[in-house]
């Protein structure tokens, strides 16, 4: 069922990926790094374009490549059970490519708008990816679950920043968005070309995701090569093509 949504439509979900023992110890090491913002210092951003002012609140934490910060990360099973689903959806080449944490935090009703991932990245010859997006929390619209719109084709649209430091954004909705509620544990599998989206969170608790990005080895190779290590440096591309 997984893989033919994800072939299909660019998109797809586990109802479980990983058991609620799993989900309580990812979050002990997840508060840890969300938390101090010393020692995630020039890795993490608000993707709301707030300030960078330690007393602000961040509406839209994220955090690149924590298992960097937090090796113990690596030794969760979380990391081995979705790169197994990865090179069943794109091949055996697959691996880790990146791995982030993206918080939102609560009352704050913060968007994250409609966008590619792929406008974030250089363009490379093998464009198989996959990004598992995991649950930490219950997630349903009013705290900013996943929404998704069907891939139709490898097509990368024109994306701009609505807001200075903020996250890209395509021009216009897409007509065939449709939430995804999870529980904790569950995830979502999306292609790079696939349009996402989330509302804010307007509730009393944290919307904790861990993403895990998986791309061909050659294609990881080829990225730190050309100096893309997915270290927070936004880099995009801009399409001939609109939506």
């Amino acid at each position: 069922m997984l893989k033919n949504d994800f072939v299909n439509n660019g998109f797809g979900h586990l109802d479980q990926l990983l058991s609620f023992d799993e989900v309580v110890e990812l979050r002990k090491l997840y508060d840890v790094l969300l938390e101090d913002k010393k020692l995630t210092a020039g890795l993490r951003s608000d993707l709301s374009g707030n300030s960078s002012n330690s007393e602000a609140v961040e509406k839209i934490t994220q955090i690149m490549l924590p298992s960097s910060i937090e090796p113990q990360l690596l030794e969760k099973q979380v990391y081995t059970k979705a790169l197994a689903w990865a090179r069943d959806l794109l091949g055996d080449d697959m691996a880790l490519d990146f791995d982030m944490l993206i918080n939102k935090a609560p009352f704050t009703d913060t968007e994250t708008p409609w966008h590619q991932d792929a406008a974030y990245w250089i363009d490379l010859p093998d464009k198989r990816s996959v990004s598992c997006w995991i649950a930490l929390d219950d997630v349903y619209e009013e705290n900013g679950c996943m929404w998704f719109a069907r891939r139709y084709d490898q097509k990368l649209l024109e994306h701009s920043h609505k807001i200075a430091g903020g996250a890209l954004s395509v021009q216009a909705f897409p007509e065939n968005g449709k939430p995804l509620p999870l529980k904790a544990g569950g995830c979502s599998f999306h292609d790079g070309f696939t349009l996402h989206y989330s509302k804010g969170n307007s509730t009393n608790g944290q919307r904790r995701a861990l993403i895990l990005n998986f791309r061909p080895q050659e294609m990881i190779k080829l990225e730190r090569e050309r100096g893309m290590d997915h270290t927070g440096k936004r880099k995009f591309r801009k399409s001939d093509d609109a939506l």
